[in-house]
């Protein structure tokens, strides 16, 4: 007796299937790459995922018919760059065929040289690690580099448009695994501070240090610095458990009243510095004493250590030794 027959299976609707797939909340990223010729090449994609922890793997799928496809097919490196809650602007930017979508976007070498997007809310720096062929895609597997984060919302995708994510930050989350890189910007005697979200004020900050004299804040154009008054001026931890922080000291090239600041941004004459409104304890007694230093324009650099810390001076009418190339 024969076995019956198995009906033939109903060809998959791929426009029903893209739907199907479309229900699942993604993050918005953006990756990026150069290609053989070395221009920047990017795009828009939400097929991304974390692998492994040991080796630190993702992956990201790339759709064959991309515009950038040969450039990540052929790359040795290439950078996952995870978009804010306000970035869709620069989701869509990177999802269209404009020929220099880098022309106004501020990017940054950070390991492999792959362009890092220096306002996203988190980014990955990787080598590629494997690429798997899969279809109308490529799985391309990086291995983790280099990476930092920030608190902001993360851009949410769902359903084809774009999804609101509330309360993404749980208590005790650390915003990055490394040293906070704080500022202390000054501008006609006065200094910059940035609102905490929480109704107090602190340092701004950034993920990393300042590149080419410009110093890139969330919300704001980049600000440019001084090089020859931008210094190390404090490397302390907090007694709450946050990372550690690298603080520099720092003079806007321009004056702060042709300044336009967003929202969160102030600056405060050394007079009426809002000392109750830093909940930081430390960040607190680093002003102070910046306040009385500034007074004889003669800075310490202090270095917290087990023993009590070290304190070198810096007289700012000194002008830097020059120090010849290795």
């Amino acid at each position: 007796m024969l076995a019956p027959a198995i009906p033939q299976s109903t060809p998959v609707d791929p426009i029903a299937l893209r739907r199907a797939f479309g229900t699942f909340l993604t993050g918005v990223t953006v990756i990026t790459t150069h290609d053989v010729e070395g221009r920047p090449r990017g795009m828009t994609a939400n097929s991304f995922s974390s692998v492994s922890l040991d080796p630190p793997l993702l992956l990201v799928c790339v759709g064959k018919g991309a515009a950038s496809f040969e450039a990540f097919n052929s790359t040795d490196s290439f950078a996952v760059n995870l978009l804010d809650a306000g970035q869709t602007e620069l989701s869509n930017l990177f999802a269209s065929k404009a020929a220099d979508k880098f022309a106004s976007v501020s990017h940054d070498r950070i390991h492999t040289g792959a362009p890092v997007l220096t306002e996203c809310m988190t980014w990955f720096d990787c080598t590629v690690y494997n690429r798997i062929d899969a279809g109308d895609h490529i799985i391309l597997l990086g291995e983790v580099q280099a990476f930092g984060t920030s608190p902001s919302a993360p851009l949410g995708f769902c359903r084809g448009r774009y999804a609101a994510v509330k309360d993404p930050l749980p208590p005790d989350w650390l915003a990055s695994s490394g040293m906070i890189n704080g500022y202390l910007i000054e501008a006609d005697g006065d200094l910059l501070l940035a609102a905490n979200g929480k109704g107090g004020w602190t340092l701004p900050s950034t993920p990393r240090r300042i590149v080419d004299g410009r110093l890139a804040l969330a919300g704001a154009e980049s600000l440019t610095l001084l090089p020859d008054d931008t210094f190390l001026y404090s490397v302390f931890d907090v007694s709450d458990g946050d990372p550690g922080y690298l603080i520099y000291r720092a003079r806007l090239a321009q004056e702060a009243k042709g300044l336009t600041l967003p929202p969160g941004l102030r600056f405060f004459s050394m007079e009426d510095l809002p000392y109750g409104e830093i909940p930081v304890r430390e960040i607190r007694t680093m002003l102070k004493r910046y306040v009385r230093e500034s007074a004889s324009r003669r800075f310490g650099i202090f270095v917290a250590s087990g023993d009590g810390g070290r304190l070198a001076m810096v007289d700012e009418a000194q002008p830097w030794a020059q120090v010849p190339q290795l």
